[in-house]
């Protein structure tokens, strides 16, 4: 597949504040310049719904990976942190993984995570996270939103969405947002 017709078109955007937590994607999907899908789902719920995660990337890539997270969850009783970190080690270490073309937002009540394949598991320090094609718009109009407004964090994420839909050409304004 030429560069041109990469699949693309993910904006994911993660907001801890006032001890709620929100994670939120549009519903773009692109190949090359055209829009192929108007309403993906690309944040789940996952260990009886206590868990977020949002993907962004190559979407088998991201299922297969989500696959594993959900079984380090299990295997680790419901640690966020040592799930995303044993993933992340295996991600990295594993030929088949390694070839995976995807990111991970992960968080729960305790933690959120950026999980990334060169082995990365990064807690931002202000608790606002973006990624995807659109995640540097979002995650730039989220922190403006949570120093100068008093959104609660799933406004903020679904305000920082629809900013990011006005300015990156691979999201959209068709916007999901989870809460816990």
């Amino acid at each position: 597949m030429r560069a041109s017709e990469r699949w693309r078109g993910t904006t994911i955007v993660g907001v801890r504040r006032g001890g709620r937590v929100a994670l939120g994607g549009d519903g773009q999907v692109s190949l090359g310049q055209t829009v192929v899908k108007r309403d993906a789902r690309k944040i789940r719920r996952l260990h009886d719904g206590r868990v977020l995660c949002g993907f962004a990337g190559a979407v088998a890539d991201a299922v297969a990976l989500l696959e594993r997270f959900e079984a380090m969850l299990k295997k680790y009783n419901a640690s966020v942190t040592r799930a995303a970190v044993e993933l992340a080690k295996q991600w990295r270490l594993d030929k088949a993984l390694r070839r995976l073309e995807s990111m991970l937002v992960v968080c729960d009540a305790e933690a959120m995570l950026v999980v990334g394949g060169q082995g990365e598991v990064i807690e931002p320090e202000d608790g606002l996270v973006g990624i995807g094609s659109g995640g540097p718009y979002a995650l730039a109009a989220a922190r403006a939103l949570a120093r100068h407004t008093e959104l609660d964090a799933g406004a903020i994420c679904r305000e920082a969405l629809r900013i990011a839909g006005e300015i990156c050409v691979y999201t959209n304004e068709t916007i999901h947002v989870e809460e816990l």
